[in-house]
């Protein structure tokens, strides 16, 4: 297998107008091994949006996104290429399953909400974003309201600045809250408990409504409900840490405009969003069919006006598909990308097929990526004091068994390396702190105590592994 290892590092939290396709893939490298093709694809497609937005209006309007499908087994990294080039892009994304929508009825679930889902998520991170914005006054604004609560202003008492003495009084009150702010700031305070004002959450029960398919006609319920019973504020006693953290939230969202966030999220929603639509094969069914598959060509035939572009309305308003970029994946194992009706097949011009992995690309899986599955045991197993170690030896016989069990059971790629490692570290991972050896040392006849009776018992493995 061809592997690229990319020619250019980006800096550090480089700009995404600079980055270059091949340096999008050297990004992409960190956390995904092989599977160049794909790589280059989704790179091209996320500069070619980069490039789209230095268009004049008039052409940038008809450059439509290049929607890509991918054909790969279970555990290859379909969604982990996906998901990781949103991160990169800063696009709002969401993975879904095609099979959700011939779960109920006829059709299914309404298609169109997952244009809702991305418009939610795109929401969030444009909030996200103005929350940090607006942080520094906030936190400024509730460093005062805390020290109002501690110390009350003098008029609270029925002072006056007539009243004899007033300038004492009020260079002492002065004096005293100075102090009560630098304990403030150097947490000394955090565990005293005060009274605190702050707005009722408790929307549970309006959650559950709305969550009964109020989502599927685009109703907000939430928001409809608000206007019957405005927020309010409830009386609750906190530690000041505890209070700090709730009134910053009530602050925050004082301060920002949320109709100017609704109409910046829904920009990016349609020019930035990414939908990963798994399982497309589950829904592929020839022309003409009878039975399930008159059910699965039903969806199809749903899913092209939002693939093709559309508007769909959301609780934020209409949301325009047109440039939101579709990637779809599925294995292919029954059908095939021909299956798919014609229309839709037209709406997926990028075809990359992801190879199966070997024992090397498993190897490199378990030691390379950033977030590897050893780096996240070591890291969890650290905070109890225990060193963990493996040896070469053993990273070969880990991916070794990895492949044979995927051959002679069924294929899952690289998912099989959690069930493999977690049942290998499961005696040190129970005993964690208790440990009195604190470095542990896993090599190739540690890996064959644990799970060569595993590998080798066909009928045990097939519920244990």
């Amino acid at each position: 297998m061809a592997i690229y290892l990319g020619g250019e590092t980006p800096p550090a939290k480089a700009n995404l107008d600079d980055l270059t396709p091949r340096q999008i893939v050297a990004e992409l490298d960190k956390y995904v091994v092989g599977q160049n093709a794909a790589k280059k694809a989704v790179a091209v497609a996320l500069r070619n949006r980069i490039r789209r937005q230095k268009l004049p209006a008039e052409i940038a309007e008809d450059v439509l996104p290049k929607n890509i499908l991918m054909i790969g087994t279970t555990g290859v990294g379909k969604t982990e290429i996906a998901r990781r080039l949103a991160r990169l892009a800063n696009s709002p994304f969401i993975k879904i399953e095609a099979s959700k929508f011939t779960e109920v009825g006829y059709v299914g679930r309404d298609v169109e909400s997952m244009i809702r889902e991305l418009t939610d998520v795109g929401v969030d991170m444009v909030k996200q974003a103005a929350f940090e914005d607006v942080r520094p006054r906030a936190e400024q604004n509730v460093e005062e309201k805390l020290l109002d609560i501690l110390l009350p202003p003098p008029s609270n008492y029925g002072f006056s600045p007539d009243d004899e003495g007033s300038e004492e009084k009020t260079r002492s009150h002065e004096r005293t809250r100075e102090k009560l702010r630098d304990q403030l700031k150097r947490g000394e305070l955090d565990d005293r408990l005060v009274d605190v004002e702050t707005q009722d959450r408790s929307t549970a029960t309006i959650d559950f409504i709305s969550g009964q398919g109020m989502e599927e006609m685009g109703v907000n319920l939430r928001d409809m409900m608000g206007n019957m019973f405005p927020s309010k504020t409830v009386s609750r006693k906190l530690t000041i840490a505890e209070a700090r953290k709730s009134l910053l939230r009530d602050e925050q969202e004082g301060l920002i405009d949320m109709e100017q966030i609704t109409r910046r999220a829904i920009e990016k929603t349609e020019n930035s969003g990414i939908i990963f639509l798994d399982e497309i094969d589950k829904v592929a069914g020839r022309e003409g069919a009878s039975g399930p598959d008159v059910s699965r060509e039903g969806v199809q035939r749903d899913l092209l006006p939002i693939v093709e572009g559309t508007n769909v309305n959301t609780k934020y308003g209409m949301v325009s598909t047109d440039h939101i970029l579709f990637i779809a994946a599925g294995a292919f194992h029954v059908s095939k990308p021909s299956d798919l009706i014609p229309e839709l097949q037209g709406r997926f011009p990028i075809r990359v097929e992801l190879e199966a992995l070997t024992i090397d690309d498993l190897k490199r899986i378990l030691v390379q990526p950033k977030n590897s599955l050893i780096k996240q045991y070591q890291a969890l197993l650290e905070t109890e004091g225990i060193h963990l170690t493996f040896t070469e030896d053993a990273i070969d016989k880990l991916a070794e068994m990895t492949e044979e069990i995927n051959k002679s059971t069924e294929n899952i790629g690289a998912r099989r390396l959690h069930t493999l490692v977690e049942k290998l570290l499961e005696e040190i991972s129970f005993l964690g702190s208790e440990l009195e050896q604190k470095h542990q040392k896993i090599d190739a006849n540690y890996v064959e105590e644990r799970l060569t009776v595993l590998v080798e018992d066909r009928n045990l493995r097939q519920y244990i592994l």
